[in-house]
């Protein structure tokens, strides 16, 4: 029987609208919940979930001791930093900013390839990243021309922004010889022994006095299903099928997507403004990403 195979660049397409969805949904848990707290028990029940699936489809597959090293090292950059970044950030701000700045991700690639591999800055890269700036910029300088935005929050996101781009690194030199299920599911569970101390430090004594609701349960188990563990799942595998910068061009669809579903379940309000950023930022990225036809980080 001819195996069914779905389009490379699907997987990369639903990791997307997921991660616009995951801003909702963790802003709905910062409402009751600190960052590290939401962070935490989403890593638990993802990696739950996804050693439960490897264990019955593919049961022999191991890791193997020389890539430990950097296994660790790609989960101190994603999930640790980059969670840890992204909830602050999304903490000090709305859900539509924060998509608009982890957008950014691909126009940023070019600079990891040139600091790292020394592949060369063109003028289209960097025409994008100025656009991209200047759309960001338009979306947290009010009238005034004051920050409209708490900086705490621009700063934290443009942290999960490095995160995640060294992480993409990391991760495509581990794509070719492991499944995409079993690299997030150790992610995901080193991430919990690193985000542990800080959860039982900080959190844990306000986190257990909080009653559980119907809103938190749902949007924990979406977060932790779709959002931890599809996504990041077809994630790595659009990666190794299409590579980094090419999978990286999806991510401007991030903000379109968290827009529109904050508007219909957040009812968050939109100015031109805000409209004017967001498809800034985009420009941006179809900029850069125009150079990148050869060349992977």
């Amino acid at each position: 029987m001819k195996k069914f195979h779905l389009p490379a660049h699907f997987y990369a397409l639903v990791a997307m609208l997921f991660w616009g969805l995951s801003f909702i949904w963790s802003a709905q848990l910062l409402k009751y919940y600190q960052p590290v707290t939401i962070i935490f028990v989403r890593l638990v029940i993802s990696s739950a979930l996804l050693f439960a699936i490897h264990h019955f489809l593919f049961r022999a597959e191991k890791i193997a001791k020389n890539d430990y090293g950097l296994l660790i090292l790609s989960a101190f950059f994603n999930p640790f930093l980059y969670f840890l970044c992204e909830n602050y950030g999304l903490k000090y701000s709305s859900p539509t900013v924060a998509a608009v700045i982890i957008a950014t991700i691909p126009v940023f690639s070019p600079v990891i390839a040139f600091i790292l591999i020394r592949e060369r800055l063109t003028g289209l890269s960097q025409m994008g990243i100025a656009v991209s700036f200047l759309g960001v910029l338009v979306m947290l300088i009010g009238h005034d021309f004051a920050l409209d935005t708490d900086l705490r929050g621009v700063l934290f996101l443009f942290g999960a922004v490095l995160s995640a781009l060294f992480f993409s690194v990391l991760l495509r030199k581990l794509t070719h010889k492991y499944s995409a299920l079993l690299l997030v599911a150790w992610q995901n569970l080193a991430g919990i022994v690193l985000f542990l101390p800080l959860f039982l430090v900080f959190e844990a004594k306000t986190a257990i006095q909080v009653p559980v609701n119907s809103e938190i349960i749902r949007s924990f188990v979406f977060l932790s299903v779709f959002a931890s563990s599809v996504a990041f799942v077809f994630f790595a595998h659009s990666i190794k099928l299409i590579g980094v910068s090419k999978s990286n061009i999806y991510s401007n669809l991030i903000p379109v997507f968290t827009a529109f579903f904050s508007y219909f379940l957040m009812s968050e309000s939109f100015s031109i403004r805000k409209i004017v950023g967001t498809f800034l930022v985009i420009g941006g990225v179809y900029l850069s990403e125009r150079t990148k036809g050869r060349a992977e980080i």
